[in-house]
């Protein structure tokens, strides 16, 4: 299975910090940001890594990380011109991941959960991880019968269906590359990673795990500091 991390885009919301470098590059306690969605992968066993980057970033990233030698992995770099949507990294990756299963993680999440074994069990279709939240009309809303079937999926709804918001990390079959090609873009001229999963879910293939423990969406300065302080209390405990 290969792994992408998406790290580019500018990080408007958290300006004037991201004037100077990349979100996915500030601190969270003790560890670059990028740091903890890429554990997640190699947790899982995931050693061939594509990250995305900007292009006024990239030599940042190349210093921080290197090839993944040190992480007992093998990095390889792509530079995203442009930012338009999630499901634009498995247009950029296409020829990176080659019809293998994929991974695809936001670089700005930071999960507490271990989902190795889910990762590494997952053979068909889409397998996305959701998260209860008190504000879903903010995210992709996943609606789900009592026996965890997902029944829809929007982004960003007015009346959300259910408080249940999809999170940034996501596992995919051989299928996905050819998927994200039919796309087409949004009213706001992104490609959705919603309106993939979409797809998915018309044939039947789109599974939902539900996180258990503390998530952070790190790109604004209050999650930021909630992930940071988190962080500190679980490494002092």
């Amino acid at each position: 299975m290969k792994g992408i991390i998406l790290a580019g885009g500018a990080g408007t919301r958290l300006h004037p910090l991201t004037k100077v470098t990349s979100k996915q590059l500030l601190p969270v306690y003790n560890k670059p940001m990028i740091y903890y969605p890429l554990q997640t992968l190699l947790n899982a066993g995931i050693k061939d890594i594509l990250i995305i980057i900007a292009p006024e970033r990239s030599g940042d990233f190349l210093n921080l990380l290197g090839s993944g030698k040190e992480f007992g992995a093998n990095f390889v770099y792509e530079v995203q011109e442009k930012p338009e949507g999630i499901a634009q990294a498995l247009m950029i990756g296409k020829d990176f991941i080659n019809g293998e299963k994929c991974a695809l993680i936001l670089g700005d999440n930071i999960y507490t959960d271990d989902f190795s074994e889910e990762i590494k069990a997952h053979n068909e279709g889409a397998l996305i991880f959701v998260k209860n939240v008190p504000d879903p009309e903010r995210f992709g809303v996943v609606e789900m019968d009592e026996n965890g079937k997902v029944l829809s999926i929007e982004e960003k709804p007015e009346n959300p269906k259910s408080n249940w918001a999809q999170t940034g990390l996501y596992v995919y079959d051989e299928a996905a590359c050819d998927m994200a090609a039919m796309l087409n873009p949004s009213d706001r001229g992104e490609y959705e990673i919603t309106d993939l999963h979409r797809l998915y879910l018309e044939k039947g293939l789109l599974k939902a795990q539900s996180v258990a423990g503390p998530w952070f969406d790190a790109g604004t300065f209050e999650s930021l500091f909630e992930a940071s302080s988190f962080i500190r209390s679980q490494s002092q405990s």
